[in-house]
């Protein structure tokens, strides 16, 4: 619902494409600078105490964001600042919660886990965006905000319930030597780095149409914030739909096979959506797209956790979020500015061109058959 509501108010305020891609660049560029220190972070600390400080903080940042939206003192410096701040936050949050993973299931289940995981996060995706969509249209973007706020404490609850095995420090080394040792470990693993590589890729392929998408609603499909949602809340059931199939199907088939097969589904739909001819076809391909781009993230890093040792964890998969999370900004820059150079449609087109080019490359590179 944030989400949602912050793209929206953004937009209201400034009607730019630029500032949208300013405002994502924004929340998430800590994640790229920060992810390497969140990842050393990871496995030298109790990755469970990591989370449980991280949902607190998200919390007063919504209730922030909330405050000076209801209060009127709201402005795109502020919103600038605070998805600043949240991208901060996770910096530290994003590897700590992936490396937990693993301690809360078996590796014979950890892929069912993810998957499991993954459909939980894009029902949410799905409820979300409906629910902001029909609270901005009511009451305004502040009470999105609220709401947000709230929901932290289940969160906080629930891993306040939670009883894990007590966290065994690791052998005292000095921070650097950790990092390092994080980069030469990627730097010396084919499988990991390409798929690192192909993430980073898929991310700039994708960016566009989350960054663009209410241009799309408002200024091509003349939908407004209700019509934002709902393209939104499409890619979340798609979404769904792809990780619940892939906890059934993901066993039996190679994962870089997987990998390579939903980055091409991921290319084929951005070309299709950046033709859409109307908003009826724009929320079925945004159905399609988002049950590629979860599979591929689901299998992808499933394939990553299970050929990592838990030494490493941490900063793997902090170079993962780097890749899935912390490239977004850029790519939310690049899309924001060559939207405004080029339309909408066109820039989305590009992302399908260089979505089906990492497919082809990593399937080179990995050996993919079939």
């Amino acid at each position: 619902m944030q989400n949602v509501a912050v793209s929206w108010l953004v937009y209201r305020l400034t009607q730019s494409e630029l500032i949208l891609g300013v405002t994502a660049f924004c929340s998430n560029i800590a994640v790229f600078v920060l992810g390497p220190v969140g990842g050393v972070a990871a496995d030298r600390y109790s990755r469970y105490r990591i989370l449980l400080l991280a949902q607190w903080l998200s919390m007063f940042q919504a209730l922030a964001l909330a405050a000076l939206t209801l209060s009127g003192k709201v402005s795109v410096a502020s919103i600038l600042a605070l998805a600043a701040v949240l991208g901060v936050i996770n910096a530290f949050e994003i590897p700590a919660r992936q490396s937990l993973v693993v301690h809360l299931a078996s590796k014979e289940d950890l892929f069912s886990a993810i998957s499991l995981n993954s459909a939980m996060f894009n029902a949410a995706r799905v409820i979300g965006p409906s629910l902001a969509g029909v609270l901005v249209a009511a009451v305004g973007e502040g009470w999105c905000f609220v709401f947000n706020a709230i929901s932290f404490l289940a969160v906080i609850g629930c891993l306040l319930a939670m009883r894990l095995p007590p966290w065994e420090e690791p052998p005292g080394e000095h921070p650097w030597e950790r990092l390092r040792g994080g980069i030469d470990y990627v730097r010396h693993s084919k499988p990991v780095r390409s798929v690192l590589i192909l993430m980073s890729a898929a991310t700039f392929s994708l960016m566009p149409v989350m960054v663009l998408a209410p241009v799309f609603a408002e200024g091509i499909f003349h939908k407004g914030v209700a019509g934002f949602g709902a393209l939104t809340g499409a890619f979340g059931v798609g979404a769904v739909a792809g990780t619940l199939a892939l906890a059934h199907t993901g066993k039996h088939e190679s994962l870089p096979r997987l990998i390579f097969l939903s980055t091409s589904g991921l290319a084929v739909s951005l070309a299709l959506f950046a033709a859409a001819p109307s908003f009826s076809a724009a929320l079925v391909i945004l159905f399609a797209l988002g049950f590629c781009v979860l599979r591929q993230n689901a299998s992808a890093n499933t394939y990553i956790q299970t050929i990592v040792p838990d030494a490493f964890r941490g900063r793997i998969m902090a170079f993962y979020s780097m890749t899935v999370v912390g490239m977004s900004p850029f790519a939310s820059l690049a899309a924001g500015a060559l939207a405004e150079r080029v339309g909408a449609r066109l820039t989305i087109a590009c992302g399908s061109a260089l979505s089906l080019s990492a497919a082809l490359s990593f399937r080179y590179v990995m050996k993919v058959k079939g």
